[in-house]
């Protein structure tokens, strides 16, 4: 039986997601409904996907009983929200980075899925991809001995995108694409807490962060350095350095297709979309649509992959990165 998904929310990145569930089997994978708070852009994009059903409320999509994962694609003031309507409605979640605006909000929607015995997914796409399962192989076989460092870059230059800076729509450079540098070094360090987060930034008149630098220290005297921003462009790869050599993730780090092993380059091609995309190497998302298609089958509630316990620390790291740079959002106080 194929996998039947229900898209909440007909933005950028829900088009991107059907785009890449083309590359898929049919017969593994079907967008049988899109939902969108306006019937017409939800019919709009139906059409323009081939999608069967349309409906102009997430409350139709959370009481649809054909319905075997819910993607939640909307803005991420809106997940916390949202995520708890269709976890309360008993449906299984993939929810799109960041999980929420905080670790409280987090929590609360791990808590959710657990109360209602339902599968729960940060959408870090990045940790689907094959090329983080070979980084991942790599690190298990010690192929650069000990590992000693992490860097992780990610700038793209977004101050123009009123999502990516206004306070009201969540903006900032963490929550958007610092999160991605934050996760890789948790995958690296196999989801350890940090014993010590170093870090600083400089803010927009908005209040958000504009670009941010975090070095952390974990046990055995093993450090992470990130950099962050939504002025620049920055290289956007991630380095492991090990006593025994160094693994490469050539930018962009968060969806890869070249890996330097110890000087040696591996590539990972993806498959081409049939439609243009809005974002860089998109149909890579067929990976992680895939990954939750195999978690469902084994009767999993969260993602090896992408465990729950990794989200709440990942976003708990970005509570005291805010702390630290001063970036309060009204959800903090709620």
């Amino acid at each position: 039986m194929a996998t039947r998904w229900g898209l909440c929310g007909a933005g950028k990145i829900s088009h991107d997601f059907s785009v890449a569930m083309k590359t898929l089997p049919p017969g593994d994978h079907q967008i049988a409904v899109i939902a969108s708070r306006s019937l017409e852009r939800a019919k709009e994009f139906a059409n323009r996907h081939g999608i069967p059903k349309a409906y102009g409320s997430y409350e139709e999509l959370a009481n649809d009983p054909d319905i075997d994962m819910v993607y939640v694609g909307v803005l991420h003031t809106e997940h916390w929200r949202v995520g708890l309507l269709f976890l309360k409605a008993g449906k299984n979640v993939l929810c799109e980075k960041p999980f929420a605006m905080n670790s409280r909000q987090v929590k609360d929607l791990v808590a959710t899925a657990k109360k209602n015995n339902v599968f729960l997914m940060e959408a870090i796409w990045s940790r689907c991809f094959p090329l983080y399962a070979e980084v991942r192989r790599l690190l298990a076989e010690e192929a650069v001995g000990e590992v000693k460092l992490v860097k992780a870059y990610f700038g793209s230059p977004q101050l123009h995108i009123p999502r990516s800076v206004e306070k009201e729509l969540g903006g900032g450079a963490l929550l958007d694409i610092g999160v991605y540098c934050l996760q890789f070094v948790l995958m690296v360090f196999n989801g350890e807490r940090p014993e010590s987060i170093q870090a600083t930034g400089v803010l927009l008149d908005s209040g958000v962060d504009e670009s941010v630098v975090v070095v952390m220290k974990f046990s055995r005297n093993r450090m992470a350095f990130c950099t962050f921003s939504i002025a620049v462009r920055l290289p956007n790869d991630a380095v492991i350095a090990g006593t025994k050599g160094s693994v490469k993730v050539l930018g962009p780090m968060h969806c890869p297709t070249t890996l330097v092993v110890n000087g040696k380059e591996l590539e990972y091609p993806l498959p081409e979309p049939d439609l243009p995309l809005n974002f860089d190497n998109s149909t890579g998302l067929r990976f992680e649509a895939e990954e939750v298609r195999q978690c469902l089958l084994k009767g999993l509630k969260e993602s090896p992959r992408m465990p729950l316990a990794d989200s709440v620390l990942l976003t708990e790291i970005m509570d005291e990165i805010r702390k630290q740079v001063g970036v309060v959002f009204s959800q903090d106080s709620q």
